[in-house]
């Protein structure tokens, strides 16, 4: 009886002393993980997070972007309330994002069902498809500038062959953003497809069976098998390219510059002349900051809306 009291107290404190140990392993492992990530910590807090919290310091300031600048309140936000280019590039780059996303899923769907497909040569097929993803956007636009230009451009050239009117293009103030919808969708049209072939291939291939055994055909398999399926695809898709198109900038810069007057003025490069043209580096930032806000509100609703429509979960 003493051997076994004896022993009781032996037994606690090796078991202390194992969670000391194991607390100071974990302690250890925390700071050796912590080590790992911290350059990639640093790195984003200086070129990520204090840009943005310098950002909507410089909102609330009058300031050149050369010299210290003078506090000055709301009274960019009011600026902002009531400049009409302002609204103007607003209203375009809702336009744009309202063509650019819907057209690029659309065309992106039928596009990957062909890709598919096992045929000879459909390596070939898919790398054509992706290239113009990994084109440069100043490549892009010099090939759309010199395919869209009124006197010798390949378009006009075609649709006066056809005897059909030549068009403006990134010279006409009605049809100076579309054309940059149809060059973007162009450019990230391949994306879109990777995203919705990766979707299709990942499809089980035990449900087509079964949907064949129940008499569906090809189509009708894609309408009532596949489709569904894509859905969490989609919602991805949705919210990259939406974020994409609210943030345009390089597309109209090396085009249209915002032109022909103001016709193709996004927020971002309307941001872009504030702050780097008129040189009101203050004003410039209340933009960011406003077109940040809109960005994450838009960006939580999709992601909502996504996690209620989309009832497929892979694996």
């Amino acid at each position: 009886m003493a051997v076994a009291t004896a022993g009781r107290p032996t037994k606690g404190r090796a078991t202390r002393t194992e969670r000391r140990r194991g607390g100071r392993l974990r302690r250890a492992d925390h700071l050796t993980g912590w080590a790992f990530v911290s350059p990639a910590v640093l790195l984003i807090a200086v070129f990520g997070l204090v840009p943005v919290l310098w950002s909507v310091l410089l909102s609330f300031q009058q300031t050149d972007l050369t010299s210290p600048g003078t506090w000055s309140g709301a009274a960019n936000y009011q600026k902002m309330v009531h400049d009409p280019v302002f609204w103007q590039a607003a209203r375009q780059t809702l336009y744009y994002c309202l063509l650019f996303v819907p057209i690029t899923m659309v065309l992106a769907i039928p596009i990957a069902v062909l890709l598919n497909q096992k045929v000879r040569g459909m390596t070939f097929y898919r790398m054509a498809v992706f290239a113009p993803l990994v084109t440069s956007t100043v490549a892009t636009g010099v090939i759309f500038s010199w395919l869209y230009n009124p006197q010798i451009g390949l378009i006009n050239a075609g649709l006066d062959k056809l005897g059909l009117p030549q068009q403006g293009f990134f010279q006409s103030t009605g049809e100076a953003l579309p054309a940059v919808v149809a060059m973007t969708v162009w450019g990230w049209l391949g994306f879109a497809v990777i995203i919705y072939l990766s979707a299709l291939q990942n499809v089980p291939r035990e449900l087509m069976e079964a949907a064949a055994l129940d008499g569906c055909g090809r189509v009708k398999a894609f309408w009532k098998v596949e489709l569904p399926l894509l859905a969490p695809a989609s919602s991805f898709l949705l919210v990259w390219l939406t974020i994409n198109a609210l943030q345009l900038f390089d597309e109209v810069y090396v085009t249209t510059k915002g032109g022909p007057l103001h016709a193709s003025t996004v927020l971002v490069y309307y941001l872009y002349q504030q702050a780097f043209v008129v040189f009101d580096g203050g004003y410039a930032a209340a933009i960011g900051c406003a077109l940040f806000v809109v960005i994450l509100i838009v960006t939580v609703v999709q992601l909502w809306l996504g996690r209620r429509t989309s009832h497929y979960e892979a694996g």
